[in-house]
């Protein structure tokens, strides 16, 4: 899992590289028309209900073009927000609150829309004990923050990626020639490793049984199978959900028993929410 020192070092990378491509040589709409010692104060504002994250990356934004910017964050990540409602103030140069509004604002719109569509998957499954986990279905170089945002909203973490457990899943399988030796090469291999293997029938759920993996994902199965898989497995092994969970059968699907619940829909299809900037001149 990645740790606070590797996520600062991300922000600041992400933040870096989305300032060059939008700011390039310079902001010549900014430069034609502010004076260089205007000063100003800026507000970020919710325009619909969320729940807020990213307060990092866009604090890394205005630091970046201008260390001696004032930033304060009226509430908390994680924060129900509605209409109206502010987020921070910035204060600082004017053309500095122009030149990053956009970027501060990407990233503050996206991290909330990840945690708030996260917020409402974790709601549905409350009243059973089901984790709601994330997946690797996430921009390539956003993980990080994009997993923060899901722990923000209520979920939690995955692996994540390739380096951090096993996932033993069809193609795997396949080319070992069965579950059994799969999960066995895996454990000889990996003994410090968390072991997670899919399944996709209630034979192979038997198999996999035998095998004792640490967890095992049922993918894509139906929800009389899930009840029975849960039945027969009757809490040795916890067991993960996976495969077209939405919002529409998420409750449906924790309500069968299984532990966690995995979709990647919460970061691959989070829409950004609605938050501007209200830009004003302070007098000198």
């Amino acid at each position: 899992m990645t740790n606070r020192c590797d996520l600062h070092s991300t922000v600041r990378e992400l933040v870096r590289r989305a300032l060059a491509e939008d700011v390039g040589n310079g902001d010549v709409t900014t430069a034609a028309l502010i004076s260089e010692g205007q000063k100003g104060t800026a507000k970020g504002v919710a325009k619909e209900s969320l729940i807020v994250a990213g307060h990092e990356p866009f604090r890394t934004v205005f630091e970046t073009l201008d260390p001696q910017v004032r930033i304060n964050f009226i509430v908390a990540e994680g924060s129900v927000l509605h209409p109206g409602d502010s987020i921070a103030e910035v204060m600082g140069p004017y053309a500095v609150l122009l030149t990053g509004e956009r970027t501060a604002l990407n990233f503050l719109q996206h991290l909330s829309g990840i945690a708030t569509l996260t917020r409402k998957y974790v709601e549905k499954i409350s009243r059973y004990n089901t984790v709601l986990l994330d997946t690797r279905k996430t921009l390539p170089g956003w993980r990080a923050l994009e997993k923060a945002a899901v722990k923000v909203g209520g979920g939690a973490n995955h692996r994540m990626g390739l380096y951090d457990a096993v996932l033993i899943k069809e193609n795997h399988i396949a080319a070992c020639g069965g579950i059994s030796i799969a999960v066995a090469r895996a454990r000889t291999a990996c003994p410090s490793m968390r072991i997670e293997v899919e399944v996709r029938s209630l034979a192979e759920l038997r198999e996999a049984l035998n095998s004792n993996p640490d967890i095992i994902m049922l993918d894509n199965m139906g929800l009389e199978d899930m009840r029975t898989a849960v039945r027969e497995t009757a809490g040795r092994i916890p067991l993960e959900a996976s495969g077209n969970v939405g919002l529409d059968n998420v409750e449906q699907i924790a309500s069968t028993g299984v532990q966690y619940v995995s979709t990647g829909a919460i970061t691959h299809s989070a829409r950004a929410v609605d938050i501007s900037m209200l830009i004003e001149p302070v007098e000198s």
